[in-house]
């Protein structure tokens, strides 16, 4: 469904949009697709445009990301302005995956204007996705920081744990990232012990997803508990507990990595 491409078309009536303002997602409330618009329709929005990106083909036609100045106001009965959390599980997995790429590679360029080596202002290399710096010849590539996330069984039991900075009564799985020098297994296991006090042993591994917040890649595992009490991080863990299918709190959607591997659990238990 989509096809990622560097090399940009010429310009066409057939283009799709994703739109952002202020580093805020732009949402049309009246499409079924959110935050893909058509051509067409932001010409005629008269929105000025401060940068755009080619992020490939969706469908077959070309999608643009594009910011637009702060100083333009979108219809607020059309349009809603928010991050990429009010879309997610609204949109197709996929469609949700392109609006992630998309606000990954503003926030990039938008980060990587001066150099940080010399100072002198980067220039966009669009064949190559890059930042370069033509006196000094550095590069940046966009940035992707590699994350765990592990749901730790115990038999019919998973460890799920409240976030204390997380402003809803969720519980979800555990994650952390990866540390320079670390393999990811090593990661698993140190995440683990620091947020809650526990030990786990056998890890299978799950799937990968890639996570705009702001831009993780979250290696999703299963972990075998092996020992220990629950003693929770006080400042990362609001609460931690054993919890059964038929007992479950609020938990994260299926779109999320975490969503999944809860109920890829709960389905192999039954």
């Amino acid at each position: 469904m989509f096809r990622p491409d560097n090399n940009p078309p010429e310009p066409s009536t057939d283009e799709l949009l994703i739109v952002f303002q202020k580093g805020e997602l732009l949402s049309d409330m009246r499409s079924r697709e959110l935050c893909l618009m058509q051509r067409r329709q932001v010409d005629d929005s008269g929105w000025r445009e401060v940068r755009r990106q080619f992020l490939g083909y969706w469908q077959e036609r070309p999608c643009w990301v594009l910011e637009i100045d702060e100083v333009d106001e979108p219809d607020p009965m059309q349009f809603q302005k928010g991050n990429l959390y009010h879309i997610l599980g609204r949109v197709d997995e996929r469609l949700f995956a392109l609006a992630g790429r998309a606000a990954q590679l503003l926030d990039w360029e938008r980060d990587h204007q001066f150099c940080g080596r010399c100072g002198e202002r980067m220039e966009v290399d669009i064949q190559e996705r890059a930042m370069r710096c033509g006196p000094c010849r550095t590069i940046n590539y966009p940035r992707i920081a590699p994350c765990v996330i592990v749901l730790v069984t115990r038999g019919e039991e998973m460890l799920l744990a409240r976030n204390a900075n997380f402003p809803q009564p969720m519980y979800s799985t555990l994650a952390g990232f990866i540390e320079a020098g670390e393999n990811v297994e090593e990661t698993l296991r140190r995440e683990v012990k620091e947020e809650v006090g526990v030990d786990v042993g056998e890890l299978r591994y799950f799937q990968s997803q890639s996570w705009p917040f702001p831009n993780q890649l979250m290696l999703g595992f299963f972990a075998e508990y092996t020992g220990g009490d629950i003693v929770c991080d006080e400042v990362e863990i609001g609460d931690a507990q054993w919890f059964r299918a038929g007992d479950l709190p609020m938990i994260p959607p299926e779109s999320s990595i975490a969503g999944q591997l809860i109920r890829t659990h709960i389905q192999s238990t039954r």
